[in-house]
């Protein structure tokens, strides 16, 4: 089975968006360096709308490009599959998506897109490792992340940290109950507006 992330970008106070799920600036730095996250320009991670691109600092590129290149399967609530569409049945990487939900895919929705619905963190991870295989299964943080975190799901947590303040809002770890334990950072990479970490969870 493939290593299961946990990721998302974060305001340094632990905030994924605001209460009304907007993101603010937390995204610009994808869009504000020199730097396209795949190497031959295309526009295959191109979900943002604009048509032109994630453009990031080199730092940042080269760590964007090998984290998004590994996953197999993302994870999502249903909550965010709601606010962005499920991207359009284009999964930003990956094959594959899970989108934890007690509700089934919309009627006629993107049929041809590889989107599973499936009730429960347990039964979803299975289903998202037996699609990733030997890949990535990268969890989106929030509410469903902290679910997957909480019940010992969780091998690595990933953080784009921006440096904005936000207050309030849906904290990374969403309401998770308890103390869990991360060994120290193994990748710190300063980029342009973001400082990228992941963490091992230690078990």
């Amino acid at each position: 089975m493939g290593t299961v992330i946990m990721h998302n970008v974060v305001s340094v106070d632990g905030f994924i968006a605001d209460k009304n799920d907007e993101v603010g600036p937390l995204h610009d730095w994808y869009f504000s360096g020199d730097t396209p996250i795949t190497e031959s320009g295309d526009h295959q991670y191109d979900h943002s709308g604009t048509g032109i691109g994630f453009k990031v600092s080199r730092a940042s590129a080269e760590y964007v490009r090998s984290i998004w290149g590994s996953i197999g399967t993302i994870v999502m609530g249903r909550n965010l599959f709601d606010l962005v569409n499920g991207w359009e049945g284009q999964p930003p990487a990956g094959d594959h998506v899970v989108v934890v939900s007690h509700r089934p895919k919309p009627e006629g929705w993107h049929p041809e897109a590889s989107y599973h619905f499936v009730d429960g963190v347990t039964a979803a991870m299975d289903k998202a490792q037996e699609l990733a295989g030997e890949r990535v299964v990268a969890v989106n943080a929030g509410e469903v992340g902290g679910q997957f975190l909480a019940a010992g799901l969780v091998d690595e947590v990933a953080m784009d940290v921006v440096p904005v303040v936000f207050g309030s809002g849906k904290r990374y770890f969403g309401s998770i109950d308890g103390q869990q334990l991360l060994e120290d950072p193994h990748v710190v990479i300063q980029g342009e507006r973001v400082l990228h970490l992941k963490f091992k969870v230690r078990g």
